[in-house]
């Protein structure tokens, strides 16, 4: 079995660095930017990101079909980087772009680039997930292969959370005149644009896929559908990874909320230079990212003594723990709120290399059960999952903002104000111990996927 060298493993990381800046932005700025620059209530994004989910909802398994039928000199998985690294950035600006249009064509327009945005990052996502599984078959070196690229994911959130509301702040002002927020998130988003295409690019230069099919196994959709269907502990992992994802989505989505209108005073402190001022979100979000890094760093170690069913689970209802206490603190307790979000971080950090890792751990199980190996099909999950939780996640947040009041740029009642807390605390706590009770049933521990791994070996050594 070859080894994995430094710099495939880090290829592989540089994708989820350049997907990871602009889920940030989605998850942690998309609801704010619509409510309080664009223009549209939070009730009315709220019911967009449920309503465009019942749209995207099939995306992601065709999209896990067509790129195991895909056939290129690259490989199955490899070219759709390639492919769609200039889409996935022209998009992402549109996104953040405001049309003159009154509010109406405002909301068609929200609809349509954030569809498209969507399906793009499907197209991207879904083939960068699936060459975790045929880069490698070593179940340590797979984890190893989750770590970097969570490592370089929250290395790019980072960057984001860093950044965005400096150089936002920064465009908005650019060359003096009337402040214009909306060219401030345009020209941000630019920027972010360039590097994340630069970073998909690098992925396809630097990774190989090793793993090929079964010699025998011929195209079957309905046979790799009835496969799936039978597949008890993707069904598992699916709803354990929708929850981590609503857990996350409903923390990032309500930080700048729970800032602007919970906090009175919002500046953390100004940079002297360029006379830019950084908010207590800006670093509230960084020092999570940072934590990730942490949990990400550790899930290796921790795993491989624990299992990562034991890890993930244990993970999780720890963070739905401290998530609660997290309710009572206020705004003198601010040295507890970074402490909290530190701890909350870290758990979170920790599942998501072992969630990508066990999607691998499904595709070598179901391979092993059936004869038959759908990578693509399987990993669509992962991406549904993640669009799925963040969408519910973000449908909840508006919903619930809209529920208690909130108005955008206005001081908001106690009702608003409590809604909001809730939403760092409570919500997201629910989110976490649901995933907790899906991973409780999931059934493929180490030691069954020591066994599957060497049987598969052997199958593909009598092949050759």
């Amino acid at each position: 079995m070859e080894k994995l060298k430094l710099n495939e493993k880090m290829g592989y990381g540089f994708g989820d660095f350049a997907s990871s800046m602009f889920w940030k932005m989605f998850s942690v700025y998309l609801l704010f930017f619509y409510t309080d620059v664009f223009g549209i209530t939070a009730a009315a994004v709220g019911t967009m990101f449920l309503v465009t989910r019942i749209f995207d909802a099939a995306n992601d398994p065709v999209m896990g079909i067509i790129a195991d039928r895909t056939s290129t000199k690259w490989g199955k998985f490899r070219p759709y980087l390639l492919w769609m690294a200039i889409p996935f950035g022209i998009i992402g600006v549109l996104l953040f772009t405001t049309p003159d249009f009154d509010t109406p064509a405002k909301l068609v327009y929200a609809y349509v680039t954030y569809c498209i945005m969507m399906m793009i990052y499907t197209a991207v996502n879904v083939p960068y997930a699936s060459l975790l599984g045929v880069i490698t078959s070593n179940l340590k070196d797979r984890t190893a292969l989750a770590s970097y690229r969570f490592i370089f994911a929250f290395a790019g959130s980072i960057l984001v959370l860093a950044t965005a509301e400096p150089l936002v702040d920064y465009f908005t002002n650019f060359k003096g005149g009337a402040p214009n927020p909306e060219q401030g998130w345009q020209y941000t988003m630019i920027i972010y644009a360039f590097i994340a295409a630069l970073f998909f690019y690098g992925t396809f230069y630097f990774t190989k896929e090793r793993i090929p099919l079964p010699k025998e196994q011929k195209t079957s959709l309905k046979a790799d559908l009835k496969n799936l269907a039978g597949n008890g502990p993707w069904f598992i992992l699916l709803g354990a990874g929708v929850f981590s994802l609503i857990f996350n989505s409903l923390r990032d989505g309500s930080t700048i909320y729970y800032f602007k209108y919970y906090f009175e005073n919002q500046d953390a402190f100004l940079l002297p230079i360029l006379e830019i001022s950084i908010t207590f979100s800006t670093l509230y979000l960084v020092l999570g990212q940072a934590a990730n890094i942490v949990g990400v760093v550790m899930a290796k170690t921790v795993s491989d003594r624990f299992g990562k069913k034991k890890t993930f689970f244990w993970a999780m209802i720890i963070a739905a723990i401290l998530s609660c206490i997290f309710f009572w603190f206020k705004e003198d307790n601010l040295a507890l709120i970074f402490v909290f979000q530190f701890l909350i971080s870290i758990c979170a950090g920790i599942i998501f290399p072992l969630l990508w890792s066990m999607y691998a751990d499904i595709a070598d199980y179901s391979e092993w059960q059936t004869g038959r190996r759908a990578t693509g099909l399987i990993f669509s999950s992962s991406s549904m999952s993640q669009k799925m939780g963040w969408t519910l996640g973000g449908a909840v947040t508006g919903w619930m903002l809209a529920n208690y009041g909130f108005e955008a740029n206005v001081v908001q009642s106690e009702e608003a104000k409590t809604g909001i807390r809730m939403m760092l605390s409570f919500m997201p706590a629910i989110g976490a111990f649901l995933s907790a009770v899906f991973i409780f049933f999931y059934k493929l521990d180490d030691p069954l996927m020591l066994k599957v791994n060497q049987e598969l070996t052997e199958r593909r050594v009598n092949e050759d």
